[in-house]
C-alpha cells in the first residue's frame, strides 16, 4: 500500500517547477511529474492483480496532463482507477481494449465519396471504354456528393438516397435512373468490403420503387430532342458559317450520322483520307465491334481543312489538348438557336418535345442521328438494313442480324452521299 502523502493544494501544484516525480496526496500514489521540458502530467502509481508467477505488478496510469486535468480533477480520476482495481478490473487492460477497438471501428469508417473512388477504381478494369470511369465520377460529383459525400457510407439510409434523386426524377429521368444504379454499386461494394452491413436504401426492387414513380411513366420525353430533317439543310448552311473546332466536329458528326462521343475521340490514325474510310475500334463503340464509315467527298473536305499537331492525334481536339466535351457540341447549337430566337426565327427545336416548363426542347448533337433516321426512312429507298447499318445499330431481329454478317459498305456510301447532298440543299 502506497504511504499516504501531504496534500498539496492547487496552488502548491502550480508552483512546482523542477523537473521530478512529486507526490500531491489525497489519494494513494497520486503523483505530478514535471517534465525537463516545462511540461506537466498526473500518474497513478498502482499495484494490479497476480501475475501468472503470482506475483503483484506494479503499474503507472496516466490521467492527463496539467492543467489540462485540474488537482481535484486527477485526484476523481485517481479514486475511479483505484475503485476498478479493487473490483478486480485491470484499468490498463481495459484502456489497451478500448484503444484497440476505437482503431478497429476506425478502420471501418469510410466517407461515401472515398467509397465512390475507391469502387470505381476496382471497377474500371471491367469497363471497355476508359471514359465510363469520367462519366461515373462527373454523375456522382454532380448529384450525389453535394448529400452524401461526407457521409460515412454505414450511416447512409433511405432518406439520404430520396434527397438525392427527388429532385431530377422526374425532370432528369434517364440521369437520375444512371446516378441510382451507380449509388447502389457504390454501396453494394462497401457492404462487400465490409464498411456496412444491412440492405442497400439505393435498391430499387422492393424499395424505392415503392417511393419514386416509375421512370417509364415520367420520362415520356426520355428522347434526345432531334432537329426535323426538313429543317436539316438550313441547319447546315448556318453550321459551316460557325467557326471553331466545335462547329466542325458537330458538321462532321452530322455528316456521318456517329454518336457525338465517337467523333470527339476521332484519332487520325483511324482515317483512310484516300480511300475515304473511317474505321472505329471496338473499344470505342457502343455494341464493342468495330465500325466502318464511308466518308462523303463533304466529309473528307471537312478533314482536310483541319489543323493537325505533332503531339495530338486527336481529329478534333480541345484547346487544352484533351477530347471535346459533349457540351462543346451542344453549346454550338444552343448559340445558332439564340442568334434565330433573337432574329425573329422559332430557332432549331424539336417540335415534338418540351422541357418541364412546357416550351420546346432544342436539338441535340445525338438527336441529329434520329434527324438522319427519319429522312432516310421516310424520303428514300434505302433498304431499312442499311440504315440501320449506317446508324452502327445492331438489328433487333436476331434472324436477320445472324444472316447480315456483312458490312454493306457499298450501299451505305451511297446512303451517305444522298445524306451529304441533302444537308448542302
Amino acid at each position: 500500500m502506497p504511504r499516504v502523502a501531504k496534500e498539496l493544494s492547487a496552488l502548491e501544484v502550480k508552483r512546482l517547477s523542477q523537473p521530478g516525480m512529486y507526490a500531491v496526496g489525497g489519494v494513494p500514489g497520486l503523483h505530478l511529474q514535471v517534465l525537463p521540458g516545462g511540461g506537466k502530467t498526473w500518474l497513478l502509481r498502482v499495484t494490479i492483480g497476480a501475475t501468472a508467477s503470482g506475483k503483484q505488478r506494479r503499474s503507472e496510469v496516466g490521467l492527463g496532463g496539467y492543467p489540462a486535468v485540474t488537482l481535484q480533477q486527477a485526484r476523481d480520476k485517481a479514486r475511479e482507477v483505484r475503485e476498478k482495481i479493487t473490483q478486480g478490473i485491470d484499468p490498463i487492460a481495459e484502456r489497451k481494449a478500448a484503444r484497440s477497438a476505437l482503431l478497429a471501428s476506425r478502420a471501418t469508417e469510410i466517407t461515401f465519396e472515398e467509397a465512390a473512388r475507391l469502387c470505381i477504381e476496382a471497377k474500371s478494369p471491367e469497363w471497355k471504354n476508359a471514359k465510363h470511369a469520367q462519366q461515373w465520377t462527373n454523375t456522382l460529383t454532380t448529384y450525389a456528393f453535394p448529400t452524401l459525400a461526407k457521409l460515412q457510407v454505414r450511416d447512409i439510409d433511405t432518406p439520404h438516397i430520396l434527397e438525392v434523386l427527388e429532385p431530377i426524377w422526374k425532370v432528369k429521368t434517364e440521369t437520375a435512373e444512371r446516378l441510382r444504379g451507380r449509388i447502389e454499386s457504390v454501396l453494394d461494394w462497401a457492404t462487400a468490403r465490409k464498411y456496412r452491413d444491412g440492405s442497400n436504401p439505393a435498391r430499387w426492387r422492393g424499395n424505392l420503387e415503392a417511393m419514386l414513380p416509375k421512370p417509364s411513366k415520367v420520362a415520356k420525353n426520355g428522347n434526345h430532342a432531334a432537329l426535323p430533317f426538313a429543317e436539316a439543310p438550313a441547319f447546315m448552311t448556318h453550321l459551316r458559317k460557325m467557326e471553331g473546332t466545335g462547329a466542325r466536329a458537330l458538321e462532321f458528326t452530322i455528316l456521318t450520322a456517329a454518336r457525338s462521343g465517337e467523333v470527339r475521340g476521332a484519332k487520325w490514325d483511324e482515317i483512310d483520307l484516300e480511300a475515304g474510310v473511317w474505321t472505329i475500334p471496338a473499344d470505342r463503340m457502343k455494341m464493342g465491334k468495330e465500325h466502318t464509315v464511308p466518308l462523303t467527298e463533304e466529309a473528307v473536305a471537312l478533314l482536310k481543312a483541319l489543323p493537325r499537331f505533332e503531339d495530338n492525334n486527336l481529329v478534333f481536339p480541345a484547346s487544352r489538348g484533351g477530347e471535346l466535351s459533349d457540351m462543346t457540341l451542344a453549346a454550338v447549337i444552343k448559340r445558332m438557336h439564340e442568334s434565330e430566337t433573337k432574329a425573329g426565327h422559332k430557332g432549331y427545336i424539336d417540335p415534338k418535345q418540351t422541357d418541364k416548363n412546357g416550351n420546346p426542347k432544342v436539338a441535340t448533337p445525338h438527336g441529329f442521328r434520329s434527324t438522319f433516321r427519319d429522312w432516310a426512312g421516310e424520303t428514300t429507298h434505302h433498304p431499312r438494313e442499311v440504315i440501320e447499318h449506317a446508324l452502327a445499330h445492331q438489328l433487333k431481329d436476331k434472324a436477320e442480324a445472324a444472316y447480315a454478317r456483312g458490312s454493306l459498305f457499298q450501299k451505305r456510301q451511297a446512303l451517305m452521299a444522298d445524306w451529304a447532298a441533302y444537308c448542302a440543299k
